[in-house]
């Protein structure tokens, strides 16, 4: 786990699209936030909490698969 939280400080440092996942999954979190403060939504709205759900899950999946490639290669060049 502390390995994994250095690889992690290690990419955000010397990587800027790791960086820039980070900020989208981040705000993508706010928004689905927003959305579930509510206690029903639109249609509109229920599709765009589901491609926002989509599109975090694909941040964050980009980034634990550019840990585990820095973690075997030791390059922040992904």
């Amino acid at each position: 786990m502390v390995e994994e939280t250095q690889t992690i400080d290690q990419l955000r440092e010397k990587n800027r699209r790791f960086r820039n996942l980070e900020k989208k999954h981040h705000e993508l979190e706010v928004s689905l936030h927003g959305l579930n403060r509510h206690k029903t939504l639109t249609a509109q709205e229920e599709l765009q909490k589901k491609t926002y759900q989509k599109e975090k899950l694909a941040a964050k999946d980009t980034m634990t698969e550019m840990v585990r490639q820095y973690q075997a290669t030791g390059t922040t060049d992904l």
